[in-house]
């Protein structure tokens, strides 16, 4: 097969790249706001605002520091370079947290009602962006990264893989003093089901982009025929 055919085409490169920046940049705030509910966080998240109420710098410096220590491991086991994706989500997602959490608009609510909904709204938002990030297919995460590497070495499902990467992780953010409370199990037993539910929608979304920028690509490159006119000159004969 020729080189030029395996190339993406230039306007399919950008829509997917831009997909999965918008992608981080949604999930960002969906874990922002989990944060600022202050009602339980996802495991990972748990572990990062540990470490944070542990050792200082930020959250979102932690994410990036936790990301690159996975990266690292799993470069390891593949005995691969991690693909651009992985490091762009790694380094992308801990900049946008920091950056949504020093937003003064962005404040815990002063009540339950209003912690529960930001809870929600959080997940539901960090659902969605998972979605956009994985309909643009370029690439895993960091921690997904690693849960495939560890799948294929071990032969375990999926499944179990993370599961138990979810569990060790809660486990260390609860030394750590990380916020579990019953926003972590709301967000674990329902993640699944919503990214389950946007994912689809999410790749029908970027399919529909990519066809539209392809037809609009297109309509450029076509040959002249006869019995064009651009209404200033005499038709072509």
């Amino acid at each position: 097969m020729r080189r030029d055919k395996l190339r993406e085409p230039a306007n399919e490169f950008f829509i997917r790249w831009g997909v999965f920046v918008v992608g981080l940049l949604v999930m960002s705030f969906g874990i922002s706001l989990m944060i600022r509910a202050e009602a339980g966080s996802a495991p990972w998240d748990v572990f990062h605002i540990g470490l944070y109420n542990q050792f200082g710098l930020t959250i979102g410096t932690w994410s990036i520091i936790a990301g690159i220590a996975i990266l690292a491991i799993t470069a390891v086991l593949q005995h691969e370079l991690p693909k651009a994706g992985a490091f762009l989500n790694m380094l992308l997602v801990g900049v946008f947290i920091d950056m949504y959490l020093f937003l003064p608009i962005l404040h815990t609510p002063g009540h339950t009602f209003g912690k529960g909904l930001m809870l929600i709204a959080g997940i539901l938002i960090m659902g969605y962006g998972i979605g956009l990030y994985i309909a643009a297919d370029r690439g895993a995460g960091p921690r997904d990264s690693l849960m495939l590497v560890l799948t294929e070495k071990t032969g375990w499902k999926v499944q179990h893989i993370r599961l138990s990467m979810e569990i060790i992780v809660l486990f260390l953010g609860w030394m750590l003093k990380g916020p579990i409370f019953i926003g972590t199990l709301i967000f674990c037993l329902s993640i699944g089901a919503i990214v389950g539910f946007s994912l689809p929608q999410c790749r029908n979304l970027v399919d529909r982009l990519v066809e539209r920028g392809g037809q609009s690509e297109n309509i450029y490159k076509r040959k002249i025929r006869a019995n064009d006119y651009d209404g200033l000159s005499k038709k072509a004969r």
